[in-house]
């Protein structure tokens, strides 16, 4: 019995024991958690204590609460599926300031302070991310891009104004909205249409339809400075601010686009219209260019032929002078060389008359000192050269007769004789004598 009693009391404190580690594991599984990064954490103890929490890793928390933020929200309207967001609604309706409706896609990015005192403050107003979102977050998503809506019309959204109207709507998401005034103003119309029914009145036709129409003007309020009056974003109070903001996609309802069609098919109508007339302007400009090149093709080629006839009665005369000139050149210097041969025939011959006087002088003079002596002898060479051919060249019979005086008759001594009587005769003809005067 006392055994059992002592084996009870240990099964009794291993029970115990047991179920108190159990209570213990599931008291610090419940008062532990792990904090995931892109988040932080709002801790409250069971003793009214609070802290933040954004350390990554297991944290601590017994008898407490904990709820965890983002630390970067979004908000987005979208018609695509899937998308994670913080919140996703669908595309939003807005209205343009000419009452023009459309759908829109946009997306807005909260980034939540990190400070504990502005985020204790953040969760102790709203107490939850689902509230916070809820009841700020999303209300100043929808009332701002209504407001950005009504500051611009959707043609001129459609006309160039995207870039604007996203800008406009980054600055009322960051800094708050316009303070506006719309006022609706009555314009002239610049250019009126005129009829063209009256043919009479030709171009001067009577203008038809309204010359005004009415517009609305959106009007931003300013401060003393002169810097537009804003409606703060409730938010901002709290440390959030906008890390984006941007509109993907705006889609006008059918109406709207069927006109826009219909102005567009106006305008490229108009654009044709324009061009064709343009067209025409050229081809009318062309065919006066063409006659105006015309007349001065035949302008330009009839003064080249004036030019070139005038050209070539200039070169023509020109060349009649030049003639002229050369043939009156050629005169003078025909002229001129007449003149010097005749000067230098006058010089020649006076130059052969003064030599052939030298030349007689000097004969007269030679002659006259050894009185012709060796023309003298060069005639009577001559003349003996002439005897002694002719004697050379005699015929000699071979047999002679006659004789006398112991000579006969043909003989050598007989011809010698004959030959010297003609050259007595000779020099007598000659007329010169054989002595040297001294």
């Amino acid at each position: 019995m006392e055994n059992f009693d002592k084996l009870s009391k240990k099964v009794i404190k291993w029970v115990v024991g047991g179920v108190l580690t159990v209570f213990a594991l599931i008291f610090i599984a419940s008062s532990t958690f792990y904090s995931e990064p892109g988040y932080i954490y709002h801790v409250r103890t069971v003793l009214g204590t609070e802290k933040v929490i954004s350390e990554i890793g297991y944290n601590f928390y017994p008898l407490g609460r904990v709820n965890s933020w983002k630390r970067a929200m979004t908000v987005q309207a979208t018609s695509k599926s899937g998308e994670e967001a913080s919140s996703n609604l669908k595309p939003l309706s807005i209205r343009f300031l000419d009452n023009v409706d459309a759908r829109t896609e946009a997306t807005v990015r909260f980034s939540i302070p990190t400070d504990e005192v502005s985020f204790l403050r953040l969760a102790g107003e709203y107490r939850s991310p689902e509230n916070l979102l809820r009841t700020a977050l999303i209300p100043a998503f929808e009332e701002t891009l209504q407001a950005n809506a009504s500051l611009m019309t959707a043609e001129k959204y459609y006309a160039g104004g995207r870039n604007e109207f996203n800008s406009e709507f980054q600055s009322q998401m960051s800094n708050g909205t316009y303070s506006v005034r719309r006022e609706e103003k009555v314009v002239l119309i610049k250019k009126s249409g005129k009829g063209t029914a009256n043919a009479a009145k030709g171009d001067n036709q009577d203008n038809f339809g309204e010359d005004t129409k009415t517009i609305f003007v959106i009007n931003k309020l300013l401060d003393e400075k002169g810097l537009p009056l804003r409606n703060n974003q409730q938010f901002r109070d709290f440390g959030i601010s906008i890390v984006s903001a941007l509109i993907t996609n705006v889609s006008p309802n059918k109406q709207f686009i069927n006109r826009m069609q219909l102005k567009q098919q106006a305008s490229a109508d108009r654009a044709i219209a324009r061009e064709q007339r343009v067209q025409e302007e050229e081809q009318r400009l062309l065919a006066i260019a063409r006659g105006e090149r015309e007349v001065a093709e035949r302008q330009a080629s009839a003064k080249v032929q004036q030019i070139q006839l005038t050209t070539e009665a200039e070169t023509e005369k020109q060349l009649t002078i030049t003639h002229a000139e050369k043939l009156l050149a050629k005169a003078a210097i025909s002229k001129d060389t007449a003149q010097i041969e005749l000067e230098t025939a006058v010089i020649d011959a006076e130059k052969k008359r003064t030599l052939a006087d030298a030349e007689a002088y000097q004969k007269e003079v030679i002659m006259k000192a050894d009185n012709a002596l060796a023309q003298k002898l060069e005639a009577e060479i001559e003349i003996q050269k002439v005897w002694a051919s002719a004697f050379a060249k005699r015929n000699v019979p071979t047999t002679v007769f006659g004789g006398g005086e112991g000579m006969p008759s043909g003989g050598d001594g007989e011809v010698k004789a004959f030959m010297q009587l003609l050259t007595v005769d000779a020099a007598k003809r000659l007329n010169y004598d054989r002595q040297i005067t001294k």
